[in-house]
């Protein structure tokens, strides 16, 4: 499989055109000369690559450099490769990766936004983060200038698991500033790239790097963004894959809330300015680490009470209809029960007038 994506001119999506045809990669370069016309790929330059052993020399080169260097290889639709990503139609063949095991953790955030970060930019992603650490998610990022690197950051700083989705090789860190961060993110995160080493940084690469970075997540976040840029081709990514996207909203004078305000104004990110929109969005629960309950005072109950709270413990959430006919109190009298239960901390109203032990 490495040696397949060394393949000029086979991307994911033609790949797996192929994959779906032969048992498996090595088939594919033992067979293509006889079957390419039934598969209707007739490149020249793919029919020479595949003939030639230049990929599975490259390949042995780059998997004798993660073995080295301590890089895993992930290959698409292994035990360890990312779930949510490889339900992508354009999921890369081959991952590297070198860090934490944390690319299926339960609940992944994609935070992107303008390399120009401002202060309500900065702020944003100080606050959020911050409250986000009772759900504790893994914020994946580019570790590009501005939003990227303060998303980065602010999850260090809350001790939240962060990945690097980067646009070159493992063998080095692009930009070169961000070297001691990307460390740091090694102990609980990752660094993650389709690139092989001595892959440089080019320009062409970071708008495939987005779509990986948007294919891992639950959610796209957009800080901060102009109406062009990488941070919009994320959320198109996002869009794609019928991934969530949300955006904070921004000032309408200002360019780096341009991107933000379009994707909201046409439906393509759901507007949020705090976690609780997060929340009630994807329905999440928050984890609560290390939590002791404090012990409550013994609360006194008469007779229909404790009737009340018997029935509930036994059948679960029941309608004051259901009530008034076991306690066969009346209406007004069990309503006002009701709501001292309540107040005791004993029951917790539901929609529709019905009640739950606690």
């Amino acid at each position: 499989m490495v040696a397949l994506s060394f393949v000029e001119g086979v991307g994911a999506k033609t790949a797996k055109k192929l994959l779906e045809h032969f048992d498996n990669a090595k088939s594919i370069f033992n067979y293509f000369k006889e079957e390419r016309t039934a598969l209707n790929i007739e490149s020249a330059s793919i029919k020479k690559a595949l003939e030639s052993k230049a990929a599975f020399l490259m390949a042995e080169r780059e998997i004798a450099y993660a073995e080295k260097n301590n890089i895993k290889v992930l290959i698409l639709n292994g035990d360890d490769y990312p779930k949510r990503l490889a339900n992508c139609h354009d999921a890369p063949l081959v991952l590297y990766y070198k860090g934490q095991q944390i690319l299926n953790s339960l609940k992944m955030v994609s935070i992107v936004g303008s390399r120009n970060a401002t202060s309500y930019g900065r702020n944003i992603c100080r606050d959020f983060i911050k409250e986000m650490k009772a759900f504790n998610p893994v914020i994946i990022s580019g570790i590009a200038y501005g939003i990227d690197a303060y998303a980065h950051q602010e999850a260090l700083n809350n001790n939240l698991p962060t990945v690097a989705v980067l646009g070159h090789g493992l063998d080095m860190i692009y930009p070169n500033s961000h070297s001691r961060m990307a460390n740091e993110m090694l102990q609980t995160g990752g660094l993650l790239t389709e690139f092989p080493s001595r892959t440089i940084p080019d320009r062409f690469n970071f708008p495939m790097r987005n779509r990986i970075i948007a294919g891992l997540a639950d959610v796209t976040i957009v800080v901060e963004a102009a109406k062009r840029g990488g941070a919009l081709i994320t959320a198109e990514c996002a869009n794609s894959y019928h991934r969530d996207v949300c955006a904070f909203p921004g000032n309408i004078y200002q360019e780096y809330s341009e991107g933000c305000n379009y994707l909201i104004k046409t439906n393509r990110a759901f507007p949020i300015s705090n976690v609780e929109d997060l929340e009630y969005l994807m329905g999440w629960q928050p984890v609560e680490k290390g939590f002791k309950p404090i012990k409550q005072k013994k609360v006194s109950c008469n007779s229909e009470e404790k009737k009340v709270l018997e029935f509930l413990h036994k059948n679960g959430p029941a309608n004051i209809d259901k009530l008034i006919e076991v306690t066969t109190i009346p209406v007004s009298a069990l309503s006002l029960m009701l709501l001292q239960m309540e107040l005791k901390d004993l029951i917790v109203p539901l929609p529709g007038k019905v009640y739950m032990k606690k």
